[in-house]
């Protein structure tokens, strides 16, 4: 299937390789979390399948998969591809940060491609070629499942997610997490692609969109009650992204908000990803876990996972490419540029 539509979410250029055992904090325990959804190669100008960054690894649920494994989480991936040259690209781009596939993830035909073009100004649009499958992953020991963007929303991976989300909640253990991340010329009308939404949603524990996805999504609903609706939908937390503002996040108790780190943006390619993987790193903390999975009213523990988030997007942003941060960058023993 052929669509236009612009995308950021591709891979950075692979940079200083980090020690993977600096990912692992002193309990020598952190929470198993499985990502459903795409991942795929962004083609950009020039030799796509050149060594000078060209064919870059992309999709937002892995890019999270990415960030949480770096941050020292047991990661998984269910997303489609084939063992093709961009699937090896994909496969290099997730054992370079220690993420592993599913059962099942390389069977596909082929692995899916945004490739770009641009117009006279530069600007670059995307024409894509997407696999909607996804293999069906099991839930056995698993402490997070997140979803997010085309995957979850579009059949006939979109079932797996829905029915994988389902049996996640009916087992009351494992905490889940949504991120909408719109593609809108790719999902479909807004009508149909709200009601998955928000079917997902109420499957949540933790919701986390960006302002350009509330104003597709909701057009003309303030921020405050887009936050409110996901909460009365079933979600524990709810977060708004805005960029350069920050974050916005409602519990079942508050509304709170969290400042954007100030820091020389050089893109902001998977910053929306980075913050995702940031903030599923504070809570999947098992105290945290279970406040958000047994629906306590407690979030004393909000504000500092919300702060978690916005260093992660931080970190992120300060370099080329989604490049989630690992632990000492996110705890600030690496220090990200600093405006002033």
């Amino acid at each position: 299937m052929n669509q236009r539509e612009p995308s950021t979410d591709h891979a950075a250029p692979r940079s200083k390789r980090h020690d993977r055992s600096e990912s692992h904090d002193s309990a020598g325990h952190l929470a198993s979390t499985l990502v459903l959804g795409e991942a795929l190669v962004d083609l950009l100008p020039g030799d796509a399948d050149s060594a000078d960054g060209r064919a870059l690894p992309g999709g937002s649920p892995m890019n999270v998969a990415v960030g949480l494994a770096r941050l020292g989480h047991p990661s998984q991936l269910a997303a489609r591809l084939a063992d093709d040259q961009h699937g090896r690209l994909v496969l290099a781009h997730l054992e370079e940060s220690g993420v592993a596939l599913v059962d099942g993830a390389l069977d596909g035909e082929r692995t899916s491609t945004a490739r770009a073009t641009l117009d006279a100004h530069g600007s670059a649009s995307y024409e894509f070629d997407l696999d909607f499958s996804l293999p069906t992953p099991h839930l056995d020991g698993v402490d997070v499942l997140h979803t997010g963007s085309i995957g979850a929303v579009v059949d006939p991976g979109g079932a797996v997610v829905r029915a994988s989300f389902a049996e996640a909640r009916a087992r009351g253990s494992v905490l889940t997490s949504y991120d909408p991340n719109v593609r809108a010329a790719i999902m479909g009308d807004r009508e149909t692609v709200l009601e998955r939404v928000e079917a997902l949603a109420s499957l949540s524990h933790v919701v986390k969109l960006s302002d350009e996805d509330a104003e597709w999504l909701y057009p003309g609903v303030s921020p405050s009650e887009v936050l409110r609706r996901f909460t009365t939908l079933g979600a524990r937390l709810a977060v708004m992204t805005r960029g350069g503002e920050g974050a916005l996040a409602r519990t079942s108790r508050r509304e709170l908000t969290v400042e954007a780190p100030p820091v020389r943006v050089v893109d902001t390619v998977g910053a929306g990803d980075a913050f995702m993987s940031g903030l599923l790193h504070a809570v999947s903390a098992a105290t945290v876990r279970d406040a958000l999975v047994e629906g306590l009213d407690e979030d004393s523990w909000a504000d500092a996972a919300l702060a978690t988030a916005a260093r992660s997007a931080a970190v992120t942003v300060a370099r080329a490419g989604a490049n989630p941060p690992w632990p000492r960058e996110l705890a600030g023993e690496e220090t990200t540029p600093q405006l002033g």
